[in-house]
């Protein structure tokens, strides 16, 4: 179930006497690059207080209240759903090849029943979307168990991993094919799947800063929808400058940016979202069935 919510929906709490710059979270992450090198490019960087960490420290952070607006992990966001507001047409997901969520494994995945499978720490949406699969698409109940996502190490004590982000990218393009490991996209298995597009993470705000300032989280949302369209405009020159710091080339995170990562939540998106939550939804995930997400509606501001 999806609701709108407009600015003023709840009682608004005392305005403070000093206004302070909104807190922002950025995943440290090459998948959230298009959505802030603009914010540097138009200045609007210096309208808020930016916090980069990784996403299970911002799924953290915006829950516990340490920042006011930021990426949250779709489990975390579903978990806390009653104290969140979505911002619309912004995300990070799929429409089918994701790229940087992977299974990666030394034997086919129909033989990996009762096999130790490890499990990045760092995105408890990728994880959960996992054992989905394998459970309910595969057909299998591995041994899992929680490690850092260094695929090396991963591959001496498991017979598969999931690993995200970077370390993926990294992985998929180089690691798997030198050790010989078979490499499963979760966004394409999901797409196989279900046909819709899967969303790792949705931008959010908490709904107590909403009632407090509907303008700041008005003009965040507009600076973050900029700056995503002016990085995918200048997408060319974003990757060339990129490729001198990171470990890809221009081309690859070209194809990353343009071919793979899906930056927009609307309907479709949230199609997504609402069959995620049917499939995996309960007491023990900490979410119904039929959670309701909440959208923020701009044009009420």
């Amino acid at each position: 179930m999806t609701e709108r919510l407009a600015p003023g929906a709840r009682e608004s709490e005392p305005i403070p006497a000093r206004r302070r710059r909104p807190r922002v979270g950025h995943i440290q992450f090459l998948n959230c690059l298009p959505l802030f090198w603009g914010l540097a490019r138009t200045g609007t960087l210096l309208d808020m207080e930016l916090r980069t960490d990784t996403p299970d420290g911002l799924n953290d952070a915006l829950a516990a209240g340490d920042l006011d607006i930021g990426p949250i992990s779709l489990v975390e966001f579903l978990r806390h759903a009653d104290d969140l507001v979505a911002l619309p047409d912004i995300a990070v997901g799929s429409d089918g090849d994701v790229m940087s969520c992977l299974i990666v494994s030394q034997v086919p995945l129909e033989d990996l029943d009762g096999e130790r499978v490890a499990l990045g720490s760092t995105s408890r949406t990728s994880v959960r979307l996992a054992q989905l699969l394998l459970a309910e698409r595969v057909g299998v109940r591995p041994d899992y168990y929680v490690c850092p996502p260094d695929l090396r190490t991963m591959m001496t004590e498991a017979k598969a991993a999931v690993i995200i982000g970077d370390a993926a990218l990294r992985a998929a393009l180089h690691q798997a094919p030198a050790m010989g490991l078979h490499v499963h996209d979760l966004g394409r298995m999901w797409k196989d799947w279900t046909g819709l597009p899967f969303v790792f993470a949705v931008f959010a705000a908490r709904r107590d800063f909403l009632a407090r300032e509907p303008e700041l989280v008005h003009q965040v949302h507009a600076n973050l929808l900029a700056s995503r369209d002016l990085s995918l405009t200048e997408v060319t020159k974003v990757c060339e400058q990129a490729s001198q710091w990171e470990e890809f080339d221009a081309e690859t995170l070209e194809r990353y940016y343009t071919t793979a990562l899906d930056f927009r939540l609307g309907q479709a998106q949230l199609d997504g979202i609402a069959e995620f939550a049917r499939r995996v939804g309960g007491d023990a995930e900490g979410f119904p069935p039929d959670v309701t997400v909440r959208l923020f509606e701009p044009a009420a501001s």
